[in-house]
């Protein structure tokens, strides 16, 4: 028998993963060792680790920089219209990887290191995620980048540098501790500072009104300095550019009221101007009306928008202005997208430019301001929609106040005139909640000041303009419109999961990386049983992986063959984790029951972290890791069911999970999940979906075929019908035995015995007042999971469904998704056309 292949020969077959090209993997070689040389000081003659991984990533970011001078010189020259994408998180990862794919070096990489005598994916395991955001909002964010840069669009993202992300969850005792991220501690190879392009931005002071115009005075000033970092599109020679801010205090901060004695305190004051970029608010779907947060959104936008308006006047246009001057074909050469209303504040700030500096009519302004930004909402959620107290800003930016209340004004008395004598109609569409304290609703603001306003996926655009944002719709039906979220195939499929990558390849070709709809011809092989095989081993070979993993990381031994059941996302009481625990609840006490029946095996993992001030999210963390150790500890149940807290899920333990995973968990109460993606990451690695109609699970249902996935309980209407008659818990507990049963399990102190009393918050909030109807779905969930078992006892019944979701997954690319951005938004013309390498003659 021959011996089997080591993991660097197996990469080298995926021919996915780029030509290994004999002069190539020679050039990569020499220029390794020469950046490891200047890595390498004097005083030290021995590398470690990290020095083999900067020498790599340096290697890997030449490759990088001609393009990306070649590309923004080709914009120069082109002056086509660019699009900024403005979002307060771009959840990045790795750049290492995706780099290496991107521009097909992965498998020369892979050769040149090996020949070196280093293992390339021990090099990469050295880098830090770049953990700028919390989850779906930022990660859909680094998805967009990746595809207007394949798309060869002209587009810029650009958010704030924090020095500290998402903080690093550690469990201890079963509770979730948090650690600082202090992700650029050994530094960024992938940045590049540019204090060339450092702004000023403005906080507090107050406005003068003259005859020539309006004053914004006796400010403080905080920098704003410039870190970029390229985004490189497939395969095409394009390379964009992330734009990130770091606050820093101007040289003469403090020192102008300078006192005798106040010298080393004023320099130390400089810090309170540079936390504004310090860290990322932890918070997914829920808003903290805290000054530093508003200044954060106001000091991304201020800069950008100095950056943006700069770039508009110097480009080169085909004239022999030196700039341009006149603001009118603003629209025509930028659109700007908000991402959320956390950016929201350009709106005013671009209308303050314009009126106060550019000294253009409050008409014109307008025109332009509404013409140029476009908003897209991310959720319905009341306790996540920012609504800022007025005296904050008052405070704070004291002549954006006084614009907002213009664009209110002029707002209501457009309402007004369409609908007399309706004073509801009025107070419920202004920007201004009156009532205890006034605030200032910003969806309100990105409604009334942008020309289009989209949902994420088609059920959450139906819910805005029929409920949320019902008012709006009535007087502008023409600014709505649905675009459904998608994720990169690069980083979720080729470079996560190359073995399957290289399956589909060989049947249909490549072409499918940068066109996903062309996974459809894969249902010509639904009844090819070598497909059927080849997609069922290379699963196989992803669950030994992450069972490698587990045992190493966790020191857990988990059962290989059993079915990987897996839901990961930020833990929120509306994601529903709880109505997965009492699943596992219910099929651990059936086992107990009847242990000598032959249950399907199952490996329960739940991932995801707990916002530090949730304490319910908390609670139900604490909850998952107690029924683990009751669960995980019972001989009678052996390696039949196994529960693991997966720690710290990040992006990078999200591409080694979901390539392993059989079954993904989409189990929100319809109506509150306004997209997901990762339904869609877990669809095209070959998992099947357990899940309720919300967000995009309809379109994929739609595309795979509704028989291909597992879906249960209310539909939106069944939930409206239900808040109209009202919720009783009580109802499904005392009628519903295994229900009962759990329940009293968890508040009778079984998963705490040394607390019994525990989780009596949680079994308080399910009876009494749980807003997510868990109850109500949890009879059809336990019913679907049956169904789930029996299927996964027939491997082949099982990855047929399998293929026609991976034939199914085609529409939920971002590449779709930009394209239709580009085309319906920002009137942009996508294209997949290759520009000149730096090498070719231009």
């Amino acid at each position: 028998m021959s011996k089997p292949l080591t993991d660097q020969e197996k990469r080298k077959q995926i021919s996915v993963r780029g030509l290994a090209g004999v002069e190539n993997v020679a050039d990569l070689k020499t220029n390794f060792n020469r950046h490891l040389h200047f890595t390498l000081v004097k005083d030290r003659n021995v590398a470690t680790k990290r020095d083999y991984y900067f020498a790599l990533a340096n290697t890997v970011r030449d490759h990088l920089v001609g393009r990306w001078i070649r590309t923004q010189q080709h914009y120069y020259e082109k002056d086509p219209k660019r699009v900024y994408y403005l979002s307060l998180e771009f959840y990045m990862g790795r750049t290492l990887q995706n780099t290496m794919v991107n521009l097909g070096l992965e498998n020369a990489c892979d050769e040149a290191t090996y020949q070196l005598g280093l293992d390339m994916e021990e090099l990469q395991d050295m880098e830090e995620d770049a953990g700028l955001g919390n989850g779906g909002l930022g990660r859909l964010a680094a998805c967009f980048l990746d595809s207007m840069a394949t798309l060869g669009l002209a587009a810029y993202g650009y958010g704030i540098r924090y020095e500290f992300g998402i903080f690093n969850q550690r469990l201890v005792n079963g509770w979730q501790v948090e650690e600082a991220d202090d992700w650029l501690r050994y530094g960024n190879p992938w940045e590049k500072a540019r204090p060339e392009y450092m702004r000023p931005v403005h906080f507090y002071g107050r406005v003068e009104h003259h005859a020539d115009g309006v004053k914004w005075v006796d400010t403080q000033v905080v920098l704003a300095l410039p870190y970029d970092t390229p985004v490189p599109g497939y395969k095409n020679n394009v390379v964009n550019t992330m734009r990130l801010w770091s606050a820093k205090a101007p040289c003469e901060f403090n020192l102008k009221d300078f006192n005798v004695g106040g010298y080393i305190q004023a320099v130390l004051d400089r810090n309170l101007a540079e936390n504004i970029s310090r860290v990322l608010y932890p918070n997914d779907n829920f808003f903290e009306g805290k000054e530093l947060r508003l200044k954060q959104e106001y000091f991304v936008v201020a800069a950008t928008l100095q950056d943006i308006i700069r770039r508009f006047k110097s480009s080169k246009f085909g004239s022999t202005e030196v700039v341009r001057t006149d603001f009118t074909s603003l629209p025509d050469k930028v659109a700007i997208q908000l991402n959320d209303t956390h950016p929201a504040m350009a709106i005013p700030e671009l209308l303050r430019i314009l009126i106060d500096e550019e000294k253009l009519t409050w008409e014109k302004a307008w025109d332009i301001c509404v013409r140029t930004c476009a908003y897209t909402n991310h959720t319905v959620l009341p306790e996540a929609l920012e609504r800022w107290p007025l005296d904050l800003f008052q405070n704070l930016l004291p002549r954006h106040l006084e614009i907002i209340f213009e664009i209110n004004r002029r707002h209501l008395e457009r309402i007004a005139a369409k609908f007399p004598d309706d004073l509801d109609r009025l107070r419920r569409m202004s920007l201004i909640e009156e009532g205890g304290q006034k605030k200032i609703n910003m969806a309100h603001l990105c409604i009334v000041g942008s020309h289009v306003v989209n949902g994420v996926a088609r059920i959450h655009s139906d819910i805005i303009k029929n409920t949320v944002f019902k008012d709006f719709y009535d007087v502008d039906p023409q600014k709505f419109q649905n675009k459904t979220n998608g994720i990169t195939p690069r980083r979720w499929l080729v470079m996560c999961n190359p073995g399957l990558a290289e399956v589909i390849a060989e049947r249909i070709g490549e072409d499918y990386m940068r066109d996903l709809d062309q996974l459809k011809k894969l249902l010509r092989f639904e009844d090819d049983d070598a497909l059927i095989r080849d997609i069922a081993k290379i699963k196989q070979e992803n669950k030994l992986k992450f069972a490698a993993h587990l045992e190493e990381h966790y020191k857990v031994k988990i059962n290989p063959e059993s079915m990987f059941d897996v839901q990961v996302k930020r833990i929120h009481e509306y994601k529903r984790q709880l109505l997965n625990c009492l699943h596992i609840i219910t099929l651990y006490n059936r086992i107990k029951k009847d242990p000598k029946k032959a249950w399907t095996p199952r490996t329960i993992m739940i991932g995801g972290k707990a916002a530090p001030g949730y304490h319910t999210a908390k609670m139900i963390i604490r909850l998952i890791t107690a029924i683990g150790d009751i669960v995980n500890h019972d001989p009678v149940v052996g390696d039949r069911l196994k529960v693991i807290f997966l720690e710290n899920y990040r992006v990078t333990l999200a591409e080694k999970v979901i390539p392993a995973a059989d079954l993904s968990e989409q189990i929100s109460t319809a109506g509150t999940e306004a997209s997901g993606t990762g339904n869609m990451k877990f669809m095209l690695n070959g998992a099947l979906t357990i899940g309720t109609m919300d967000g995009a699970n309809v379109e994929m249902a739609e595309e795979a075929g509704e028989d291909n996935l597992f879906i249960f309980g209310m539909r939106v209407e069944d939930v409206e019908a239900m808040d109209k008659k009202g919720y009783d818990a009580t109802e499904y507990y005392n009628r519903i035995p295994e229900l009962k049963q759990a329940i009293d399990q968890i508040s009778g102190g079984f998963y705490s015995p040394n607390q019994p009393d525990l989780f009596k918050d949680i079994v308080n909030m399910l009876m009494n007042h749980d807003r997510f109807k868990v109850f109500a779905d949890y009879e059809d969930y336990i019913k679907c999971q049956d169904k789930v078992s029996a299927l996964y006892k027939n491997t082949k019944a099982w990855t047929k469904k399998v293929i026609h979701n991976i034939a199914g997954s085609g529409k939920f690319s971002s590449d779709r998704t930009i394209a239709q951005y580009a085309r319906e938004i920002w009137g942009m013309e996508p294209s997949l056309a290759k520009i000149a390498a730096p090498d070719d003659p231009r």
